[in-house]
C-alpha cells in the first residue's frame, strides 16, 4: 500500500506549504442547549461534529472563501460564506432553530455547489440509501421513483434514464465527476454503473447544455461517489441483499482508510440474479445476469490542494430475453447474452488560491461491449469505445454580489469494432466547448446566467464492401451550437419559493444516426442512417414553486421544452432480409408536461410522513403525430413512518407506496397503446448498534399483489412478456 501512496503522489502537481487558519466555536438551539451538528465546508471538503458541549474545531483551512453548512436533524440548515485570511483563528457560535423540515443537502452537479433552497435550477437529489430503503433493487430501478425519471428496461438487467420522455443520448450519465461514455445509443445497452458505491443521484431536468455540452439536451443524471473516511478513521462495510423474484443475491464490502492528509477506499461488488418471474408466474428465460463491480479512490488533501483518483471496473453479463422457454433458476447465461467491461479514471485536482478556485478534472472511460449470438466462443459484435474527457473551471474572485465561473471542455473519442457484425463504422469524434456563467446574490432575489460555445468533429471509415447493399461510406462532418441560460429564484416568503429558467440545449447527431445500414439484432430492425442530419436544438422554461413549513411542503413544477430537428425513426414500410426497414428522420417536435406533490408531516407527528406525487409528459411532433417512448402518466403515494430510538431499535422505520400507472394511449405510428396497471409495495426496516458496531437491516416487498402487468417502455412488451411480479427483498448492513 506505501508503494501505491508514495506513486500516487509522484503524479501530484508540485505543493507549497502554506499556513493554515482554523475554525472554532459552537453550535446551540434557541434555548442555549448544545446541539450534535455537522459543520462542513464542501468546496475543501474539511468538516467536524460537535461535541456533546456543542464545540467543534476545524484546522488546515486554507486561505479565502469558503461555504460553511451546518446542519443536524430536527433543525433548519444553515448556509453562509465564510473568509479566512493565513494563519488566522475564526471563532464562530451559530443558533439552530427546531425545523421538521429535513436536512438540506449541498447540489453537487451545479457549478456553484449551493443549497437547493438556494439554488436557481431545481435539482432532485436522493440518496442511494434511501432508494434502498424505499425498495429499489438497483440503481435505474431506484432513480425510476424519482418523479419526472423512468426507464426503459429489458427486465431488472437492462435499465436506461427518461427524463421527461427524453433518453438515450439526449440524457447525459456523470459517474466520478466525468461524463460516462458506453455506446448508450443502444436500446438494450444499460447504464453500465453499479449502485454499490454510489452516496447519491442527482437529477437536472431539461437542457443542461450550458453546463456540460452536447447530449445534455434532455437532462442529467449526476452519480455521486462514496465519501472517504473521517480523518485518522478506519471504516468497514460489508452488506448483502436477496431478491426473492429472482433469487437474487447481491453481496458488497468497502474498506476505507483515511489520515489527516492521505485517504483511501476499496470497494468489491457481486451481484447474480435468475430469471424474473411475472405475476402469470412464468419465468422470463434468459433475463439473467451476473455482475463484478470493483471501486477504489485515492486522496491527498493540502492546505492550498485537493486531488483525488478514482478507479472503477464493472463487468456484467447479461442475458438477452428473446422469447419464454426454458424455465430455470439457473444463473448460467443462454445465447444471445452481453458481456459488457466498463472502466472509468478520474483524477480531480483542486487548487484553492487566495480568493479563487482552479478545478481540473480528467477521465478516461474505456467500454469493450461484446455480443454473443451462435456461439459462446466467439463474440458476434465486439465495439470498444475509448473517450479521454476534460473539465476545467476557474472561480473567479467575487466582484461585489457576483460569483462567477469560466471554463472549458472536451473529449477526444474512438470507436472500434472488433467483430464480424458492424452496428456503426470506426470512428473518432472530438468536442470542445467554452462557457461562462454567474450568480448574482439579493436578499430575497437570486439571478443565474450563462453562454457557451461547442463545436463537435466526427470522422468515420468507410465499412464493408462498396458493392453491398449495407455498405457504409465514410464521413466528416462538424457540428457548432451556441446557447445560453437565465433563471431566477425568489423567495416570497420564508415559506414560498418561485423559480423560473429558460434555458437551450443542443444534442449533434450519434454515430447510428448518421451511419446506420444493417440490421440491429437487438431491436429487430434494419436501420439506415442520415449523414445530413442537422442538430438537434431545444428551448425549454422552466417554472417551479415550492412552499414549506412544519407541517406540510407543497410542489409544482411545469415545463415545455420546443425542439427543432428532433430525430426519431420511422418505418418506410419495406423490408430486408425479411426485417422491417427503419430510417431516421428530422422534424419539429414539443414536449410539455410537470410534476406536482405534497409531503405531509404534521408537528408534532413528525414521524408520520404522507407523500404524493403526480407526474405527466405529453410529446409531439409538430407537424403532427406522437413521439415514441414517452413514459405514461403517474400517481404515486407512499406513507412512511420514522420513529424515535429505541432501547434496541435505532432509527426503525416502514412504508407503503401506492403506484398508479394510467394508460398510455398517446402513441407514435409504430408504438401499440399499453394498458394502465396498480403496484403496491411496503417495507420496514431499523438499526441496532452495539459498541462501535452498527447492523442496518430491512425487508420489503414490490409488487405486493403480483400485478400482471407491462411497462409502456419496455423493450418486451413488443413480444407481449409481462413485467416482473412479486419479490421479497432484505438487506443486511454490517459497519464498523
Amino acid at each position: 500500500m506505501k508503494f501505491y501512496y508514495c506513486l500516487y503522489l509522484l503524479l501530484l502537481y508540485p505543493i507549497i506549504t502554506h499556513s493554515q487558519s482554523v475554525l472554532k466555536g459552537t453550535v446551540k438551539d434557541q434555548s442555549h442547549q448544545p446541539v450534535l451538528a455537522n459543520i462542513y465546508f464542501h468546496q475543501i471538503e474539511k468538516g467536524a461534529a460537535t461535541d456533546l458541549e456543542g464545540n467543534f474545531t476545524i484546522s488546515n483551512i486554507p486561505p479565502g472563501s469558503y461555504n460553511v453548512i451546518i446542519s443536524a436533524l430536527g433543525y433548519e440548515t444553515i448556509a453562509l460564506k465564510l473568509s479566512f485570511s493565513e494563519n488566522s483563528t475564526l471563532e464562530k457560535d451559530f443558533t439552530l432553530n427546531e425545523s421538521a423540515v429535513e436536512m438540506e443537502e449541498v447540489i453537487i452537479s451545479t457549478p456553484f455547489h449551493k443549497l437547493q433552497s438556494e439554488n436557481v435550477m431545481k435539482v432532485e437529489r436522493v440518496t442511494t440509501d434511501a432508494l434502498t430503503q424505499n425498495g429499489a433493487i438497483n440503481l435505474s430501478q431506484g432513480i425510476a421513483n424519482i418523479p419526472g425519471v423512468s426507464t426503459i428496461g429489458t427486465g431488472n438487467s437492462i435499465a436506461k434514464p427518461v427524463i421527461r420522455g427524453l433518453n438515450a443520448n439526449r440524457v447525459l450519465t456523470y459517474s466520478q465527476g466525468v461524463r460516462l461514455e458506453n455506446q448508450q445509443f443502444g436500446d438494450e445497452h444499460g447504464l453500465g454503473i453499479n449502485g454499490e458505491g454510489v452516496e447519491s443521484v442527482e437529477v437536472i431536468k431539461g437542457p443542461a447544455s450550458l453546463l456540460y455540452g452536447s447530449d445534455a439536451i434532455g437532462g442529467v443524471l449526476y452519480l455521486n461517489p462514496e465519501g472517504f473516511a473521517k480523518p485518522n478513521t478506519n471504516q468497514l462495510k460489508v452488506n448483502s441483499g436477496y431478491f426473492s423474484n429472482t433469487a437474487g443475491i447481491t453481496t458488497s464490502a468497502v474498506f476505507k482508510s483515511s489520515k489527516e492528509k492521505l485517504k483511501f477506499l476499496i470497494r468489491g461488488t457481486r451481484n447474480s440474479f435468475a430469471d424474473y418471474e411475472t405475476g402469470a408466474t412464468y419465468r422470463v428465460t434468459n433475463s439473467r445476469s451476473n455482475e463484478y463491480d470493483v471501486k477504489t479512490g485515492i486522496r491527498f488533501q493540502d492546505t492550498k490542494f485537493k486531488s483525488t483518483l478514482r478507479y472503477n471496473f464493472n463487468r456484467a453479463n447479461i442475458g438477452l430475453p428473446e422469447e419464454i422457454g426454458m424455465q430455470s433458476t439457473s444463473r448460467d447465461l443462454l445465447l444471445p447474452f452481453q458481456e459488457v467491461d466498463n472502466h472509468i479514471v478520474s483524477l480531480e485536482n483542486n487548487v484553492f488560491l487566495k480568493n479563487s478556485t482552479l478545478d481540473i478534472t480528467a477521465g478516461y472511460v474505456f467500454n469493450d461491449r461484446r455480443e454473443f449470438e451462435e456461439s459462446a466462443d466467439e463474440a458476434a459484435l465486439r465495439l470498444q469505445l475509448k473517450t479521454f474527457n476534460y473539465d476545467v473551471k476557474y472561480h473567479l474572485p467575487e466582484w461585489g454580489k457576483f460569483t462567477t465561473i469560466v471554463g472549458a471542455q472536451g473529449l477526444f473519442q474512438k470507436n472500434e469494432n472488433l467483430g464480424e457484425e458492424i452496428l456503426i463504422p470506426d470512428a473518432s469524434v472530438t468536442d470542445f466547448g467554452i462557457f461562462a456563467t454567474t450568480h448574482y446574490h439579493l436578499e430575497d432575489w437570486d439571478l443565474q446566467g450563462g453562454l457557451r460555445f461547442d463545436t463537435r468533429a466526427i470522422d468515420t471509415k468507410a465499412a464493408r464492401n462498396p458493392t453491398d447493399i449495407d455498405y457504409i461510406s465514410a464521413l466528416n462532418k462538424n457540428f457548432t451550437s451556441f446557447n445560453a441560460a437565465l433563471g431566477a429564484k425568489y423567495d416570497f416568503s420564508k415559506e414560498f419559493t418561485g423559480r423560473l429558467n429558460f434555458s437551450s440545449g443542443f444534442r449533434a447527431p450519434n454515430l447510428a444516426e448518421l451511419t446506420s445500414n444493417g440490421i440491429h439484432e437487438g431491436t429487430f430492425r434494419y436501420e439506415i442512417g442520415n449523414p445530413n442530419l442537422k442538430n438537434e436544438q431545444s428551448f425549454q422554461t422552466d417554472l417551479a414553486l415550492e412552499y414549506r413549513n412544519e407541517h406540510w411542503e407543497l410542489f409544482a413544477n411545469g415545463f415545455l421544452n420546443a425542439i427543432d430537428h428532433y430525430i426519431f425513426l420511422s418505418p418506410n414500410g419495406e423490408e430486408i432480409d425479411e426485417t422491417p426497414v427503419y430510417h431516421y428522420l428530422q422534424f419539429g417536435a414539443q414536449l410539455w408536461g410537470g410534476e406536482f406533490g405534497i409531503h405531509l408531516h404534521p408537528h408534532p407527528f413528525d414521524w408520520l410522513h404522507w407523500e404524493s406525487s403526480f407526474e405527466m409528459v405529453k410529446g409531439e411532433l409538430k407537424d403532427g403525430g406522437n413521439l415514441p417512448l414517452i413514459p405514461a402518466n403517474e400517481l404515486k403515494n407512499t406513507l412512511r413512518v420514522e420513529l424515535a430510538d429505541g432501547k434496541l431499535l435505532k432509527k426503525p422505520f416502514g412504508f407503503i407506496t401506492l403506484q398508479n400507472t394510467f394508460s398510455q394511449n398517446n402513441v407514435s405510428a409504430f408504438e401499440s397503446p399499453t394498458e394502465g396497471y396498480t403496484l403496491l409495495s411496503a417495507g420496514f426496516g431499523a438499526e441496532i448498534a452495539w459498541k462501535k458496531a452498527v447492523v442496518k437491516w430491512g425487508v420489503n416487498t414490490t409488487n405486493l399483489t403480483n400485478e400482471k402487468y407491462i411497462n409502456h417502455l419496455s423493450r418486451l412488451k413488443a413480444d407481449g412478456i409481462l413485467n416482473p411480479g412479486r419479490s421479497i427483498n432484505m438487506n443486511l448492513a454490517l459497519e464498523l
